[in-house]
Order: structure tokens, then C-alpha cells, then sequence
């Protein structure tokens, strides 16, 4: 299983992007996306999940619904136009991210940059 300080930075990130693909979803339904996705390397508790919802919704990313199913409520969030650009943003950010970490921790990376940096 991934670490929860990889996690932590990236959980923002996670639910933009669930719920870019998905319009909405409710907070089980994220936990278990995200397990599915990811193998089960990464498991979202709702201790690090709903603070993570309500700040975007806050932050006026995502707004919340409330619907009665199975005679309980359930809460949906979904993103607003301005959580459809950060939400872009935010995984492009991420990409990047990754890319560049992939390439810091690859073996002998100076080798690398010097073949870039000399045009080998």
C-alpha cells in the first residue's frame, strides 16, 4: 500500500478528477473508486476524504445534493464550472509532477540530463 504522505497531497487532486470523469458521486462511492483504480494501493479514509469535499465545496469547486436512497440520505458532490478548470489544472499539474519525478528517479539520471544537455 502507498504511503499516506503521498496520499495526503494528492487526494484533492484524486476527487477533482473522479469527479471530472464521473459528474457526481458520494463519498462511499469515491473510497471505493479509488481502491478499485488503484489496486487497493490507495485507500481513502473518510478522516482524509470529507475534509478534503468540504473545503472544495467551500472553495466553491463542488456542490453538494442530498438524495433519499434506501430510505437513508445520501450526499452527492459534483463540480462547478470553476472545479471543471481546476480540476483540469490540478491533474495537468499532476502529470507533470509525475513525469518529472519518474525521470528524477530513474537510475544514473545524470546521465540523462547530460546526454540531453550535450545533444547526445
Amino acid at each position: 500500500m502507498i504511503s499516506k504522505g503521498y496520499i495526503n497531497g494528492t487526494i484533492k487532486t484524486i476527487v477533482l478528477k473522479l469527479l471530472s470523469d464521473k459528474n457526481r458521486m458520494y463519498g462511499y462511492e469515491i473510497t471505493q473508486r479509488v481502491a478499485a483504480l488503484s489496486n487497493d494501493e490507495i485507500k481513502l479514509t473518510y478522516g482524509a476524504l470529507y475534509p478534503i469535499l468540504y473545503k472544495l465545496e467551500n472553495d466553491g469547486l463542488l456542490v453538494a445534493t442530498s438524495e433519499i436512497v434506501d430510505n437513508r440520505a445520501r450526499k452527492y458532490y459534483s463540480l462547478t464550472p470553476k472545479g471543471k478548470e481546476v480540476a483540469k489544472e490540478k491533474v495537468s499539474e499532476l502529470q507533470k509532477f509525475a513525469e518529472t519525478l519518474k525521470i528524477i528517479l530513474m537510475p544514473n539520471p545524470d546521465s540523462r540530463l547530460s546526454s540531453v544537455a550535450w545533444g547526445s
